[in-house]
């Protein structure tokens, strides 16, 4: 396997990697988190707790979401100036980042000096229109990775078309 393969092969499962974990976190996590009433029989947890442990798991995730900024960023920037353009990792790729970074430095950061105001303020109507805006940026970053993804699987295997 030559040099460029495994440079491939290694970015490709640095994007699995970050859908798995969007996926994993999206799906399985909050559905966890936001329903301990069901799973939990002597601690119960309130919704503003819940969201605590919730941001904390997103918080942490931010650190793989940077990396994950830098590693796109650098891998796609070395393949279009080496003259292997192709419009649609291009996109995928910007939405990517794009994503990434408004989650990591945006929406993450905002929901957590909420909460540290108190339970009233993530009742606000303000809280609910970021908490909304940040789940539809999540899904947005699962479809750009899966697309990343697909795309880059494609023209690794079957080249381009």
């Amino acid at each position: 396997m030559s040099r460029k393969q495994w440079t491939v092969s290694l970015y490709l499962l640095f994007v699995a990697m970050t859908l798995g974990a969007v996926l994993v976190l999206g799906i399985f996590v909050t559905s966890v988190i936001f329903h301990s009433d069901a799973i939990l029989t002597n601690v119960l947890l309130d919704r503003y707790n819940e969201g605590q442990l919730m941001a904390e798991i997103f918080r942490r995730f931010s650190y793989w979401g940077y990396f994950m900024v830098a590693v796109v960023s650098l891998f796609e920037l070395s393949e279009y100036k080496n003259g292997r353009r192709d419009n649609i990792t291009i996109l995928s790729a910007s939405v990517t980042i794009a994503t990434l970074l408004l989650f990591n430095a945006v929406y993450t950061p905002k929901i957590i000096e909420m909460q540290a105001m108190g339970v009233e303020a993530t009742q606000s109507e303000a809280f609910a229109s970021l908490h909304s805006a940040s789940e539809i940026d999540f899904k947005v970053l699962a479809v750009a990775l899966g697309v990343l993804f697909l795309r880059r699987m494609q023209l690794m295997f079957v080249g381009k078309n």
